[in-house]
C-alpha cells in the first residue's frame, strides 16, 4: 500500500501563492510517478488574515501543524504590515514551537545560472550551510529601558547552552559524513565551523570547544576547519570551492546564507528547510513575497520547486527528489535568465516544464 504524507501548505503573501502553486505541481507529478501519495491541507496565515483579524498564528494552529509530516511555505511579508510582526508571529513561532532547530541551506550553482563571481562555475559552488535555528540572539533575551529618551538602553543577548550547540553540530557532522560518501569531491573538503570567537569569547569558545571535541571523539575521519564569520564572507566570494558543509549559529547563519543565495544565482533559485530531524519540518523558497511582481506570472518558481525537492528528500523519497533536481537542471538550461520577467517563460510555464520532465 502506498504511503501517504500529510503536507500543510501556507501560500502566504505577494508572489507566495504563485510560486507555491508551481511547487505543488511538481510534488503532484512526483507522487503520480512514484509509489507514494500526498495529502495537502491549505492554511491562510499571512498578511491578509492579519490585516483582517489582527491574528498571526494562534496556538491552536501549532497543535494542528503537529499532525502533519511537513509544511510547505510560499512567502510571508506585506508592505502594509510593520516589519517583524509576521516574521516573529508566524515564521519564528513555527520554528520555535515545532523545534525546527536546523536551518538547512544548500548553496549550489546550477548549469546556465549566472553568478556574480568572476571565473566561477557550477564546479566551484556546491556546499551547504547548517544554521542553528532556535537559539542565540533570536530568542529575544534582553530588553529596553528609558525608551524614547536620550538615555535609552537596549540589549539583545546571544545565549547558547551546550545541548543546543551539540545537537546542531551533530546534524552537521552527520550531513558531512553522508556527503563524503556521495562524492569524493566532498570528502576532500573539511567541515567548517563559522563564528567570531576572537571577539565573542564566551559563545564563540563554547561553539569551538564543542566542535573540536565532537569532531575528535566521534568523527576523527572528517577534516575540520574554522573561519571567523567576516573571513568566511570573503572566502565565500573568493574561493567558494573551499566549502562543503559549513555550520554556524543563528545570526551569522542568517547573514551568510543570503550571501550564499547571491553567489548561487539569486533568491529565485535559493531554497531552504527549517528542520526538526524527528518532527515536522518546513520548506520554503528563500526569496521574500516580492509584492511588486504579484499576479503577473513572471516570478521565478525554481526556489519553490527546489524547496519541494528538499521536502521529498526529507520525507525519504530520495529517488523522487533526485528526479525533481534533474528536471530542474533540464529546464534551467533552456531559460534565458533566472530574473523575474526575463526567464523566457512565465512562472506557470516553468512549472509545467519541470513537471513534464519529472
Amino acid at each position: 500500500m502506498a504511503k501517504t504524507y500529510k503536507i500543510a501548505t501556507i501560500p502566504g503573501d505577494g508572489t507566495g501563492p504563485e510560486v507555491l502553486r508551481e511547487g505543488l505541481k511538481i510534488l503532484a507529478a512526483s507522487a503520480a510517478k512514484g509509489s507514494f501519495k500526498l495529502d495537502f491541507s491549505e492554511f491562510d496565515f499571512g498578511a491578509e488574515r492579519y490585516l483582517k483579524t489582527g491574528e498571526t498564528l494562534p496556538d491552536s494552529a501549532i497543535e494542528e501543524f503537529r499532525k502533519f509530516d511537513a509544511i510547505f511555505l510560499g512567502a510571508i511579508g506585506h508592505p502594509d504590515v510593520k516589519p517583524g510582526i509576521l516574521e516573529t508571529g508566524i515564521l519564528l513561532k513555527l520554528r520555535f514551537a515545532l523545534d525546527q532547530y536546523i536551518n538547512l541551506r544548500p548553496v549550489k550553482l546550477y548549469p546556465n545560472v549566472e553568478t556574480p563571481l568572476k571565473d566561477k562555475g557550477s564546479e566551484h559552488i556546491d556546499f551547504v550551510v547548517v544554521r542553528e535555528n532556535t537559539g542565540g540572539i533570536y530568542t529575544s533575551q534582553g530588553g529596553a529601558t528609558r525608551v524614547g529618551t536620550s538615555e535609552e538602553i537596549a540589549t539583545q543577548l546571544m545565549v547558547y547552552d551546550r545541548r543546543t550547540v551539540d545537537r546542531c553540530l551533530k546534524y552537521a557532522f552527520e550531513l558531512k559524513k553522508k556527503r563524503n560518501g556521495q562524492n569524493k569531491k566532498y570528502a576532500d573538503k573539511p567541515i567548517t565551523l563559522i563564528h567570531k570567537r576572537n571577539v565573542l569569547t564566551h559563545c564563540g569558545d563554547l561553539w569551538y570547544r564543542a566542535f573540536e571535541e565532537m569532531g575528535a571523539k566521534q568523527y576523527p575521519e572528517l577534516k575540520r576547519d574554522y573561519n571567523h564569520v567576516d573571513a568566511a564572507n570573503m572566502w565565500f566570494v573568493k574561493n567558494p570551492e573551499w566549502f562543503d558543509v559549513a555550520v554556524t549559529e543563528n545570526l551569522f547563519g542568517d547573514i551568510i546564507t543570503d550571501l550564499g543565495a547571491m553567489i548561487q544565482g539569486g533568491l529565485g533559485v535559493a531554497a531552504g528547510g527549517n528542520i526538526n530531524p524527528d518532527g515536522v519540518s518546513m520548506f520554503e523558497p528563500m526569496g521574500g513575497s516580492a509584492p511588486k511582481y504579484a499576479g503577473k506570472n513572471v516570478i521565478n518558481p525554481m526556489a519553490a520547486i527546489g524547496a519541494a525537492m528538499m521536502m521529498l528528500d526529507f520525507l525519504g523519497e530520495t529517488k523522487a527528489s533526485q528526479a525533481v533536481e534533474a528536471a530542474m537542471i533540464t529546464v534551467m538550461k533552456k531559460m534565458k535568465s533566472q530574473a523575474a520577467g526575463q526567464m523566457g517563460y512565465s512562472t506557470s510555464e516553468v512549472g509545467d516544464q519541470v513537471a513534464e520532465f519529472v
